[in-house]
């Protein structure tokens, strides 16, 4: 992405933290958020496939948000959060470190993300919103849950 978009009046985004860093997800692309769920290991899977989740009889993956951004892996002890995103008709469910809030960024300029982002945030990033007290890195969940092709200088 390389020009300003401006968003309509209404653009709400699901909040939420991953290794300290702020991002949002558009909500018509979140189907809920969840606690920890229990996850069942996917053999021979990508390594930020963490496992599969029973959502009320729905099978999801489980995606580890940290290591499809390159970050490290989390504290053993820390039990991730889920964001469950509908992406090309699945449900798939990012683990994220915290939840934050729903956020009106509506009028507010998408701006390309800045060049000083490691290349493996940039890749999967929609853009940033400057807001008052911080920086929005607002999310493509369809890239974030591509598992298929590494991500530039990280893990898939």
């Amino acid at each position: 992405m390389s020009e300003v978009v401006r968003m309509p009046l209404v653009a709400q985004y699901c909040t939420f933290t991953v290794d300290g860093l702020f991002f949002g997800v558009h909500v018509h692309e979140v189907q809920e958020v969840l606690r920890h769920q229990p996850m069942t290991p996917v053999p021979l899977a990508p390594d930020a496939v963490r496992g599969l989740i029973n959502l009320r009889g729905q099978i999801v993956t489980a995606i580890d948000l940290r290591l499809r951004l390159g970050r490290s892996p989390g504290a053993a002890a820390a039990l991730p959060l889920n964001v469950v995103v509908s992406s090309q008709g699945e449900a798939v469910s990012l683990l994220v470190d915290e939840i934050g809030d729903v956020i009106d960024a509506g009028g507010l300029d998408l701006l390309p993300p800045p060049a000083n982002l490691p290349p493996e945030i940039r890749e999967l990033l929609k853009g940033v919103v400057a807001l008052p007290d911080t920086i929005l890195l607002v999310l493509d969940a369809d890239r974030a849950v591509d598992v298929s092709e590494p991500i530039l200088g990280g893990t898939s």
